[in-house]
């Protein structure tokens, strides 16, 4: 394993690490989420989505 397919693979296992960890506390901050509005738990399930697929999206155009 070289040097940059090293750091691809503890950059990948940090973000999926991070996004686990948020996945974890999505019922919680779900269920906060829909005491205010049914639209801001969907905005944020939404957020949560498309955060997940941009960092690798972003990282991928960085790489290149």
């Amino acid at each position: 394993m070289d040097r940059d397919t090293k750091n691809s693979a503890i950059a990948a296992a940090v973000i999926l690490a991070g996004i686990g960890l948020i996945a974890y506390f999505m019922p919680a901050i779900m269920l906060a989420a829909i005491e205010i509005s049914p639209w801001l738990a969907g905005a944020v399930a939404g957020l949560f989505l498309v955060a997940f697929f941009m960092i690798f999206w972003v990282r991928g155009r960085f790489r290149r």
